[in-house]
């Protein structure tokens, strides 16, 4: 009876409309309580430096889980898990919204991360399979994704005026539920065929593919911290650093999506580069870039705070698709959902030690100013991957950019 109802979801492909607005989703359900957590912890009795712990499990979660779902997808197809997670981060944060004490919250925050662990490793590879023009593609991808980061503390802050925390995950909860059944209905037959079998990686990957994923690792364990921080911490570093400008949690939500929404442009710019130009130079440009305006933007407040924020976020968010690209270069499309799967594991499971970090350091009575320093050191790691990443010539790329 399962086979007969999920048979007509598998070995399927959608366009790339479809798992760009995922693409979306993903981001804006994980960081709905990045801006909640404030009124959350009022409701259950906690500080917001206590409750953003409890956070915790579903950004663990959302990397961890990755390789199973990677695993499944393999095992079921990419398309019917991408409709899973649809209907998986709606319950979760249904479920969220309906808690009763901060132990039922922390378990639907691990539920949403469950479910949204499936977007990256899976979703991803899907988009990349056709080969076509790859750097812009995921460049677009990416901007959806982090539109998804600039509505959350938006829509959240909205709700808030006219709500609580609860309807805050509540309403999207629904809207994912909705969405579900429109991606599932626009399934169809997947014009590039099967994928191919799974061979050695010996045999199949690039040259110099162990030195060029040694080197990514660095930066996405790197980059990692750095996007998880840059995105949860921003929307309340904003409500205490830009007192002058406004002290409504609508407003500085606002700016924050602003800073978001803008920034993540530079996606598309990025990736429009690494389909012309050699990925190292951009990886070292954007890593440089991340290392001054991130520093910067620990120095300032009000206004000048929000075009240093606004430019080191810039620097931050271009650099996501250069990560996927190169991959696309050295890994075949039969060990891209593995390979991916690894990568998101070690790129979410750091970005989650950022929330017990963070309730650490200020709990010790740092201020955000020192996370921000911090960030900006760890940054100088990204120098050192492009540094390490190899040049791969032409004819050595497996994403066929090589014969156009």
């Amino acid at each position: 009876m399962i086979d007969s109802l999920t048979r007509p979801f598998r070995a399927k492909s959608v366009d790339d409309i479809y798992i760009n607005i995922s693409h979306f989703l993903d981001h804006f359900i994980m960081l709905i309580f990045a801006k909640a957590a404030y009124d959350a912890g009022r409701h259950f009795g906690f500080s917001y430096d206590e409750i953003i712990v409890y956070g915790a499990v579903g950004f663990v979660l959302f990397g961890g889980m990755a390789p199973i779902a990677a695993q499944l997808a393999d095992r079921f197809s990419r398309s019917l898990l991408m409709v899973i997670f649809h209907f998986g981060i709606g319950l979760g944060a249904i479920l969220a919204g309906m808690s009763q004490n901060i132990y039922h919250l922390a378990a639907a925050i691990g539920v949403i991360g469950v479910f949204a662990a499936i977007y990256h490793p899976v979703g991803i590879p899907m988009l990349v399979k056709s080969n076509r023009k790859i750097g812009f593609r995921l460049g677009v991808n990416g901007v959806f994704g982090n539109m998804g980061v600039a509505a959350a503390p938006l829509i959240t802050g909205l709700l808030l005026t006219v709500g609580d925390w609860r309807i805050c995950f509540i309403l999207p909860g629904l809207f994912c539920f909705a969405y579900g059944v429109a991606f599932a209905k626009s399934l169809k037959i997947d014009q590039d065929g099967p994928a191919k079998p799974r061979v050695s990686a010996a045999d199949s990957f690039a040259p110099n593919w162990k030195r060029a994923l040694t080197a990514l690792a660095l930066s996405t364990a790197s980059g990692g911290f750095i996007f998880g921080a840059m995105t949860f911490v921003v929307p309340r570093y904003f409500e205490i650093s830009m007192t002058n400008l406004s002290t409504s949690v609508a407003i500085t939500g606002l700016l924050a999506s602003v800073v978001y929404a803008v920034a993540s442009f530079s996606q598309i710019a990025v990736g429009w580069l690494i389909d012309r130009y050699s990925p190292k130079n951009v990886l070292f440009t954007m890593a440089v870039g991340q290392v001054l305006f991130i520093y910067l933007a620990a120095q300032f407040n009000d206004l000048a705070l929000f075009v240093a924020m606004l430019l080191a976020m810039s620097f931050v968010f271009g650099q996501i698709p250069i990560t996927d690209a190169i991959l696309s270069r050295y890994v075949p499309d039969a060990w891209r959902g593995r390979v991916f799967s690894v990568k998101f594991l070690l790129n979410l499971s750091i970005g989650a030690s950022v929330l017990p970090v963070c309730g650490l350091i200020l709990q010790a009575g740092f201020t955000m100013t020192t996370l921000f320093s911090l960030m900006s050191v760890v940054a100088i790691l990204i120098v050192l991957a492009a540094i390490i990443l190899p040049q791969q010539q032409s004819d050595q790329r497996l994403d066929h950019a090589a014969a156009k």
